[in-house]
């Protein structure tokens, strides 16, 4: 009965130890613009913490800010999440600008390290438009109600938090900790998980938590390769370059027909750049923009336009790449040297290649029976009006109406099956 009971307790133990361990802080890093596959990164990293039952999700932020639906997505994850979210902005020159803020002051713990700043949350239109003074306090006043929708349960100054939204304030590490909109500076994760230890939260629902995290171990929770993927695509100057490269390659495709690798190449970037344009906000006009600028680069090659074509063509082109991506920030649209840089040397290299095809096109025809109309030979016996001459390298029969004597110089006219036409020269 006693070596049964060792065993059961040998057993127990055992069991004990294989079982996932729950004292853990998941991590989440966000260095990027928000955009919705931020929005994918974080809401899984959220339930994955839920999953395996973590004292804390951690979101290390370093952000610009991005797209409001993205954030008011990740917010709502993080009002709802079962595990206390702790938003830390770091490294020391880092900041959570505009988006960055509001998903900081939604956090159970806001922190920020040393050297660091947020705030600037002033909502604005794509591309930085103009708006008339109705609609901008409309979007000033549904911006600040979000605001304060949170941040008072947060128990924050919704005052300081605010002032961030209509008159774009922004903070430093000690300015955000005297105002009350941080909870904590910490120099590093260490540091944060022992200053928060011990530490008494409200959550959003009103229930109470104690956070237990000195010393607990921190698990990095990575994008998947498919997020990581969408991530490097949604950088607008990436889906802008390979929109280019494959519409040049289908230009290249249409030119020399049968080529194939050109065709196939265009529509994989196309198809591959139109699928990343579609979650960015895009302006589809610019696309026409883009398309129109390749017809007049095509129309100055076949109209000889003296440039006048093309520099429309490259304006077109230029244009519609600052256009393309209607970001609400610098960083979510095509930069202005990205758009020079591609858009001037893919004018002259579509030019280059119409000018080659339609040369080509016009060009006579100098292999084949077709060739051999308009060269010059010499006949080698008297034609009468039947011979022999000797043109392309080559002994031919030839009639020569009226005739020719051996010597004289022809020129073929028309081929009849293996017999030549010709004439004399003079």
């Amino acid at each position: 009965m006693k070596h049964s009971a060792h065993i059961a307790i040998a057993f127990l133990a055992l069991l004990c130890t294989s079982l996932p361990s729950h004292a853990q802080v998941v991590l989440i890093k966000v260095n990027d613009t928000i955009h919705p596959v931020t929005d994918e990164y974080i809401g899984r990293g959220i339930e994955h913490a839920r999953e395996i039952k973590a004292d804390a999700v951690l979101i290390e932020l370093r952000t610009p800010g991005g797209l409001l639906d993205s954030t008011r997505s990740i917010i709502s994850k993080i009002l709802a999440s079962d595990v206390p979210v702790i938003v830390y902005v770091t490294p020391s020159g880092g900041f959570a600008a505009s988006a960055g803020f509001f998903i900081l002051q939604s956090a159970d713990v806001a922190a920020m390290s040393p050297g660091t700043n947020t705030g600037a949350a002033h909502p604005v239109l794509g591309g930085g438009a103009k708006v008339d003074d109705v609609m901008k306090s409309k979007m000033e006043n549904d911006a600040a109600a979000f605001m304060r929708s949170f941040v008072s349960k947060r128990g924050r100054n919704v005052e300081a938090a605010e002032s961030a939204v209509r008159e774009s304030k922004s903070f430093t590490e000690q300015e955000a900790i005297d105002k009350h909109l941080v909870d904590v500076v910490a120099k590093d994760e260490a540091d944060l998980l022992r200053q928060l230890d011990g530490r008494k939260i409200t959550r959003f629902n009103g229930s109470t938590v104690t956070l237990h995290l000195a010393g607990k171990p921190i698990l990095p929770f990575e994008m998947s390769l498919k997020q990581r993927l969408l991530g490097f695509l949604m950088d607008p100057n990436v889906s802008f370059v390979l929109l280019a490269i494959g519409m040049l390659a289908l230009y290249a495709e249409f030119n020399h027909p049968g080529a194939v690798v050109p065709g196939v190449v265009g529509i994989v970037f196309i198809v591959i750049a139109v699928f990343a344009l579609n979650i960015l906000p895009t302006r589809f006009a610019a696309l026409g923009m883009i398309v129109g600028a390749f017809a007049l680069f095509a129309l100055e090659v076949k109209y000889a336009a003296h440039g006048a074509l093309g520099i429309g063509g490259t304006v077109l082109m230029v244009l519609g790449a600052l256009m393309l991506v209607d970001g609400p920030i610098p960083e979510m649209r095509v930069r202005p040297a990205v758009a020079l840089a591609v858009s001037l040397p893919l004018a002259g290299i579509t030019v280059f290649l119409m000018n080659i095809a339609l040369r080509a096109r016009r060009s006579k025809i100098t292999t084949g029976a077709q060739g051999m109309i308009g060269q010059v030979g010499r006949a080698q016996t008297a034609l009468a009006p039947t011979g022999k001459i000797f043109v392309h390298g080559e002994l031919w029969n030839a009639v020569c109406l009226p005739g020719a004597e051996a010597g004289d110089e022809v020129i073929v006219t028309k081929i009849d099956g293996l017999e030549l036409q010709v004439q004399k020269t003079h």
